[in-house]
């Protein structure tokens, strides 16, 4: 092995860095692992996974797996982050392991539909719980479809491939949070990072209170009775089978537990997603490569303790089995919680119409906070690929003033405003998991390739279970996206399709940008 091909290829990262303001602290960069991934997921996908799975145990069983699976994924990140603590985060991993197509068709996809899908997904979801207060906020309450295309058409959603497009009451407001929190971050990061750390602070301490009051005074006899003893492990056998429905309209298949849990995993992964995104802002981190580990592995730890003991309060107050026209809260249960919104019902069934006023206005606040960070971060991969004549030239330059990436930050909100209007959260949800699935699993291959092909690199941190751990995560992931192309094939498929039309407009860009460059005969 040549020297050249054990050295990375990184110069560019070392130079453009140098422009970043260091701006995040331990503290910051965990708010931001911690914050990116609190959104709105913790207080809606329950509903869902409880209606696939039917089982106490297996709901609690899928955010347990959720759980393994994100924390051995970001300790396995870490030592990626510490060999190249370079804005641009997972792009740069996969370019230099297994080369720069990899690395494009991660940015591409996360242009596309990773983190824009993510936000706007979170986005509708602030729209939904302000909907709470503003019940003329609805995701029912169109203001227009397409028909201003086609006169024929009423107003009202256009449905497209399952997919419904327009504009209503609660996606309007999606889109307006979208371009209030874009322009804030163009102010600089140290800007972005307070308003991170005060929103992650209060979303912890909002879900850590629905813990501790659940425990000291939510419990509820029904429930209790319900979920708990002979029922917890209900339908959670090896031999159990469950009803799945193929694509948006096929017939209902019976499948097993392990294929149920990992059907589930949309939502849960989902909402434990965006852990990543820390890397991405590495250029700004104060000692990236001891930070950038830590932050990862307290980040993610935290959360997801956070959201299990969540998921076990919720079984303490509700029944999970429901009805869809049950007339009282704990006749819904938590499979029929109104509109999803669990945590709301939880409080509700607590302490009346108030608790549900308190947990919507908490979730509107997690929510801000999540696509603060969501913003923030995915705008510097697209950055990273500027720089590297992979994306818009101007998206490579930072504002002058307050040395943020202003355009990548605006071509990133526009593309966010149009996914707004193009499908509910459940849709959004589906079109992202699969996708972000792949690309954990070809990085945390690279985390392979780069111990082969550079042994003697520097490492200030190694993987922590190398290389059972990563490989177990391989292993599962891979299977997680193999079930959701067979089942949820209306979404996934799409997904691919996305992924691989990356690969043609990848040589356009090389080409332009090899014929822009000076010819050195």
């Amino acid at each position: 092995m040549s020297t050249q091909a054990k050295t990375l290829s990184i110069p560019a990262e070392i130079a453009s860095d140098r422009e970043f303001v260091k701006g995040l602290g331990l503290t910051s960069a965990t708010m931001l692992v911690m914050g990116s991934m609190i959104g709105s997921g913790i207080f809606l996908v329950s509903a869902e996974i409880a209606r696939e799975v039917d089982s106490p145990a297996l709901l609690i069983g899928a955010w347990v797996l959720t759980g393994f699976l994100t924390i051995v994924a970001a300790l396995s990140y870490g030592e990626l982050a510490a060999m190249m603590p370079h804005a641009g985060g997972q792009y740069v991993y996969l370019r230099e392991a297994l080369g720069p197509l990899w690395g494009f068709l991660y940015g591409w996809t996360l242009f596309l539909v990773i983190q824009t899908g993510t936000i706007a997904a979170v986005a509708v979801a602030f729209g939904r719980f302000l909907g709470v207060f503003f019940p003329t906020i609805s995701s029912t309450h169109w203001i227009a479809g397409l028909h201003w295309a086609v006169p024929t058409l009423d107003v009202g959603p256009v449905r497209l491939g399952g997919m419904h497009v327009g504009l209503n009451t609660q996606n309007l407001i999606a889109i307006l949070m979208v371009v209030v929190i874009s322009v804030i971050n163009i102010f600089g990061v140290k800007t972005g990072a307070l308003i991170q750390n005060i929103f992650t602070a209060a979303k912890v301490s909002a879900l850590l209170g629905l813990v501790i009051i659940g425990v000291l005074i939510g419990r509820n006899a029904e429930a209790l009775a319900a979920n708990f003893g002979a029922n917890f492990w209900r339908n959670a056998g090896w031999s159990a089978l469950h009803p799945v429905q193929v694509g948006a309209a096929g017939p209902l298949v019976l499948v097993g537990t392990l294929t149920i849990l990992a059907v589930a995993q949309v939502g849960s992964l989902f909402s434990a997603d965006a852990w990543n995104n820390v890397t991405f802002t590495a250029g700004e981190v104060i000692n990236p490569r001891r930070n950038l580990p830590l932050s990862l592995a307290l980040g993610t730890g935290i959360v997801i303790a956070l959201y299990i003991a969540c998921n076990v309060i919720y079984l303490n107050v509700l029944p999970l089995a429901g009805s869809a026209d049950g007339t009282t809260i704990l006749r819904r249960g938590i499979q029929y919680a109104t509109e999803d919104r669990v945590a709301t019902a939880v409080l509700t069934q607590m302490f009346g119409g108030i608790g549900g006023y308190l947990m919507a206005a908490a979730i509107m606040v997690s929510s801000f906070g999540c696509n603060n960070g969501l913003i923030l971060s995915g705008a510097r991969v697209y950055y990273a690929m500027a720089k590297d004549g992979l994306f818009f030239r101007g998206a490579g330059k930072l504002h002058p003033n307050y040395k943020t990436p202003s355009v990548s930050l605006i071509v990133q909100m526009a593309w966010i405003c149009i996914l707004c209007v193009s499908g509910s959260y459940g849709q959004l949800l589906d079109y992202v998991v699969f996708a972000v699935l792949v690309f954990y699993i070809l990085t945390i291959a690279g985390l392979f390739v780069l111990r082969y092909k550079m042994p003697d690199a520097e490492r200030p941190y190694r993987a922590i279970g190398y290389p059972l751990l990563p490989a177990i995560y391989i292993v599962l992931a891979i299977f997680i996206d193999i079930v959701l192309l067979r089942y949820k094939p209306q979404f996934t498929w799409p997904g691919l399709v996305i992924v691989l039309l990356g690969i043609p407009v990848y040589f356009a860009w090389h080409s332009r940008r090899m014929g822009s460059e000076p010819s050195t005969a």
